[in-house]
């Protein structure tokens, strides 16, 4: 978390271990509430409750429902720059049909985070920037990892193909929601899909 200690409206990072474990609980509390009640309907109270957390500690870390808010998008925002980081580390020892299913894999990972964090950021409203923001980092960090892959590639065209594949791999979320007799069908067949963009594009710059 970026904690400024000049702007008492933002969060503030724990220095010891035993804070650093109650942010981590109270994090978890806030994802819950807001999960549940949403936004509006969710209370600091209830979340200090949920988390086992005294009000006036949850306070001290988090002076207002907004500074969780924003903790919470930010520590989402984290997640995904650091599994395009790690999986761009294993890119160059990995076939064009692994780097497909990982790509797959790591959207599965974080579903649950990104359907809490795009309604945390509707409910919030406001948030064109932040969305703005969020799209530039994941659409960089998807294209760098194409570039990694396959060297050939222009760097004009992996940023197109970054927006393309980032939109493919949003019908995951919504193939890991149906119905489990189907779901496993679904997701190979997407699989299938991102393999074969990813292996046509290399085909086409003469990786």
């Amino acid at each position: 978390m970026s904690t400024p200690s000049t702007d008492p409206a933002r969060a503030t990072e724990p220095k010891r271990e035993r804070g650093r474990l109650r942010v981590a609980a109270i994090m978890a509390a806030g994802v819950e509430v807001f999960t549940e009640k949403g936004y509006d309907a969710a209370t600091m109270t209830e979340i200090a409750a949920r988390s086992g957390t005294a009000i006036g500690s949850l306070y001290r870390f988090f002076p207002t429902k907004e500074a969780l808010a924003d903790a919470l998008l930010l520590h989402y925002a984290q997640q995904v720059k650091n599994g395009l980081t790690e999986l761009k580390q294993q890119v160059p020892g990995m076939s064009l049909e692994r780097v497909a299913d990982a790509f797959v894999d790591m959207m599965l990972l974080l579903r649950s985070q990104r359907s809490f964090a795009i309604a945390l950021m509707d409910a919030r409203g406001g948030s064109a920037d932040e969305r703005k923001r969020f799209r530039k980092v994941m659409r960089g960090g998807v294209a760098e990892l194409l570039c990694e892959a396959m060297p050939a590639l222009p760097a004009a065209k992996a940023k197109v193909m970054s927006v393309v594949l980032i939109h493919m791999l949003k019908a995951v979320v919504g193939i890991a929601d149906e119905e489990s007799s189907v779901r496993a069908a679904l997701l190979a067949e997407m699989r299938q899909l991102v393999r074969m963009y990813l292996v046509s594009a290399a085909e086409q710059s003469g990786h």
